[in-house]
């Protein structure tokens, strides 16, 4: 009888503490972490069901930092930044975002090989930037090109008749010269922009607009450069960041935890489909190069590094 109770008693304890971990490990608060999001691609509009890999949107960026919001162990977050940039209004959709999220907790940019341009402009708001002493970076600068193709038109036989309502409704699709007028439109749109990059690095790097000015010629800089110039904090790499993330967080110590994108949809693995087949279909050389002259007509001005 003694023997029997005994395990009773242990299948009761057993039991007990099957019962009672759960629910101890779910009232123990979760250890602090610091999450590393990573920020690679062109900069384009879209949701994050696209080919999140190799482009980086407004819905990619509000996706990462939905989960951010839900996990109240965050305590500071590292974007991991290797772009050269991309389209403008996705660009201050994206330091939107980051700008909210910053007035919650630290934010610190971690450069990898490039983050140029547009890549530099959803950096500049962070806390913190660290760069490789490597990394391509800086090009402050606007981009729009327009390519004349009446030439070509005309020598494959080619005519468009063009229907408008607006003077300069077409000036945008290379079938003639842009005339004097277009190209002054045109410019002053480029220069609006610009001057908006230049606000932009000055509000977050503190350096006056002149100073700004002085930097914004669209060069590259190399990490090392960038520092001596005031674009960037500090030089190391991700893990530099990570503990300069934890050290304004204030956390002694803490986890970290990798985001990773979310995974391709059927619409988006359709695409790449496409892609492929279009790289196999037996294109000649010349074929392949003029659909990537035209495929690169950047009529809309652009926060871009053209390497």
């Amino acid at each position: 009888m003694k023997k029997k109770a005994i395990i009773i008693s242990v299948c009761i304890l057993a039991l007990l503490a099957a019962i009672l971990t759960p629910i101890i490990l779910l009232c123990r608060p979760a250890a602090d972490k610091v999450v590393v999001i990573p920020l690679t691609g062109t900069i384009t509009t879209g949701d994050y069901s696209s080919l999140s890999s190799s482009t980086i949107t407004p819905g990619l960026m509000r996706y990462y930092l939905s989960k951010v919001k839900k996990d109240k162990s965050v305590k500071a977050i590292v974007l991991r930044v290797e772009s050269p940039g991309g389209e403008i209004e996705p660009c201050q959709e994206i330091l939107l975002e980051i700008e909210r999220i910053k007035e919650t907790m630290p934010i610190v940019v971690s450069m990898g090989g490039t983050a140029a341009s547009g890549g530099y402009y959803i950096s500049t708001q962070a806390d913190k930037i660290v760069a490789l002493p490597t990394t391509q970076t800086g090009s402050i600068g606007v981009i729009s090109a327009i390519i004349n193709i009446e030439e070509l038109l005309e020598k494959l036989g080619i005519r468009i008749e063009v229907f408008k309502g607006g003077k300069y409704k077409d000036m945008y699709r290379g079938f003639t010269e842009m005339t004097p007028e277009e190209q002054e439109i045109m410019q002053g749109m480029i220069d609006e922009y610009y001057e908006q990059f230049v606000d932009v690095v000055s509000e977050g790097r503190g350096l006056s607009k002149e100073e700004v000015r002085n930097l914004a010629t669209g060069q590259l800089y190399s990490g090392t450069e960038a520092k001596e110039l005031g674009l960037v904090d500090e030089l190391g790499d991700l893990q530099t960041a990570i503990d300069l993330a934890t050290e304004l967080a204030g956390l002694e110590s803490g986890t970290v935890e990798y985001y990773q994108p979310p995974r391709l949809t059927l619409w988006s693995l359709l695409g790449l489909v496409d892609a492929i087949k279009a790289r196999i279909s037996g294109l000649s050389a010349q074929d392949v190069v003029l659909l990537e002259i035209l495929n690169h007509n950047y009529q809309q001005p652009l926060f871009l590094y053209q390497g």
